[in-house]
């Protein structure tokens, strides 16, 4: 229950520091563990074939293991004094899952946009993994470690100061703010950034589902038809497939009973206008996509349905397996939490977004797994860290401090308590910025266990270049 006074709900975040002082943030806690197990653990259940490809994807570097491996942070975090200042967390708040896309009103706006994880957490879960991706990210881009520190005292500090500019606000006031790019283009720091943020919109509005058609799919009668691109994009059924035989969904035959019932639960899940407005597609093909790099593996489709003038639709159907978070935090009481994993993800993300996708629902598949919907891409744009120098990616870093502080207060009203546990001074940015230095040494550790872990062929990992090999003639 809230305390009833604003002066009540602020002794109440001071006296958080009791349960964990500011200072404490800056320990790692105890790494008795191994990656490789935690790894392992995050693989059962996934495609089999595309296992080796998950951990491919994360031999790249050590700030693409850091995405891959979720569960090793969260384990990890565990471990680690907490202030009990719990809520809806993001779960894993890197740097790229942060980026543009799409309101229903069709302005861009700049949110969190990734919620497989979401569950409830201390609220600085989510902040030290903000914190660790940008040092970790700095360090591949060689930005001094001065930089790097500097990169998380921006984000731990803009989180401070709008996270105070929250508690201040009326709970409407809350509920409608958005960070626009027309908000971004006026508060840009000087020319370059405000052109960078104009050639972003830019971009954006020409990711529609028309264009992709054109990428993805071509005509075949009266209707289209999704082409193959192995490993990334294959039919289940089709000649690229790499589902084995013995596959559930492979034992289906036929891509409309695996998507059919799956479908039509979904829509169960919709508002009525939501409902009757999908009434007007038809479904046209159905593809198994490979997506980014922690969810290798886990099974997501792509479904292009299309209205009777043929204009496209494209929506993904992303497996929803158990969050990492609630598997390392044990909260007081889950009872309110959704008992299907798709749902809890789908009413994370409406609590923690601005704005949400219109389509966003949930279902269950042919074989009891769980699944969530949401559009393909529509407006997405994530941000090339790798193009940016080190003002640009402070003022990066601004944003993302910024979104998370509006996520967090939006979703659990506890600005108050979470800014009075702050404070105004630097001392829990300082803390989090010594965390996030020390953790990213711990990843480039994992990350050389990892790598020893492939060259020894204790685990197999497969590039995407390797493995499309095996579909050419």
């Amino acid at each position: 229950m809230k305390a009833s006074t604003i002066a009540e709900r602020e002794a109440s975040g001071r006296a958080a520091r009791e349960h964990a002082k500011r200072s404490s943030h800056r320990a790692i806690g105890h790494m008795h563990r191994n990656p490789i197990d935690l790894l392992r653990q995050s693989s059962e259940g996934r495609v089999e074939r595309l296992v080796p490809l998950r951990y491919g994807r994360m031999t790249v570097s050590p700030f693409a293991f850091f995405r891959g491996s979720a569960i090793v942070q969260a384990h990890d975090l565990s471990m680690t004094p907490h202030t009990t200042l719990t809520l809806p967390v993001c779960g894993d708040a890197h740097l790229l899952n942060f980026g543009g896309f799409a309101t229903p009103e069709r302005q861009l706006i700049f949110d969190l946009n990734d919620f497989d994880e979401v569950s409830a957490a201390p609220f600085e879960w989510d902040l030290k993994r903000l914190a660790a991706s940008f040092v970790v990210a700095a360090r591949h881009m060689r930005f001094s470690r001065g930089a790097a520190y500097d990169l998380v005292m921006t984000a731990a500090n803009q989180y401070r100061d709008r996270i105070a500019q929250y508690a201040q606000s009326g709970a409407l006031e809350l509920w409608y703010e958005r960070i626009t790019f027309d908000r971004m283009v006026d508060m840009a720091v000087n020319a370059e950034n405000r052109r960078l943020i104009r050639r972003a919109m830019e971009r954006a509005s020409g990711r529609t589902h028309e264009s992709m058609l054109e990428k993805m799919a071509e005509r075949d009668g009266e209707r289209y038809v999704i082409r193959d691109a192995p490993p990334s994009l294959f039919h289940v059924h089709g000649s690229s497939t790499l589902f084995d035989s013995t596959d559930d969904w492979f034992r289906l035959g036929d891509w409309r009973k695996l998507i059919q019932g799956m479908y039509e639960g979904y829509l169960k899940t919709l508002s009525d206008d939501r409902r009757e407005l999908l009434g007007n597609f038809a479904l046209h093909d159905l593809v198994f996509k490979v997506v980014g790099v922690g969810s290798v593996g886990t099974r997501c489709l792509v479904l292009l349905t299309a209205d009777p003038h043929g204009k496209p639709l494209f929506l993904q159907v992303k497996e929803a397996r158990r969050s990492v978070i609630a598997q390392h935090f044990k909260a007081g009481s889950r009872k309110s939490e959704p008992k299907h994993e798709g749902e809890r993800i789908v009413q994370g993300q409406r609590m923690l977004q601005a704005a949400s996708d219109i389509f966003l629902g949930w279902s269950t598949g042919p074989t009891g797994g769980h699944f969530y919907v949401r559009q393909l891409r529509d407006m997405k744009l994530t941000p090339n860290v790798d193009l940016l120098d080190v003002d640009q990616m402070n003022g990066y870093a601004r944003l993302c401090g910024w979104a998370l502080a509006r996520a967090h207060a939006k979703a659990s009203g506890k600005a108050i308590e979470i800014g009075a546990y702050i404070g105004r001074s630097d001392q829990f940015a300082e803390a989090l910025a010594e965390y996030a230095s020390a953790y990213a040494d711990q990843v480039e550790r994992d990350y050389d266990t990892f790598m020893k872990a492939c060259r020894s062929g204790e685990i197999e990992a497969r590039t995407d270049d390797d493995m499309s090999a095996d579909f050419r003639i």
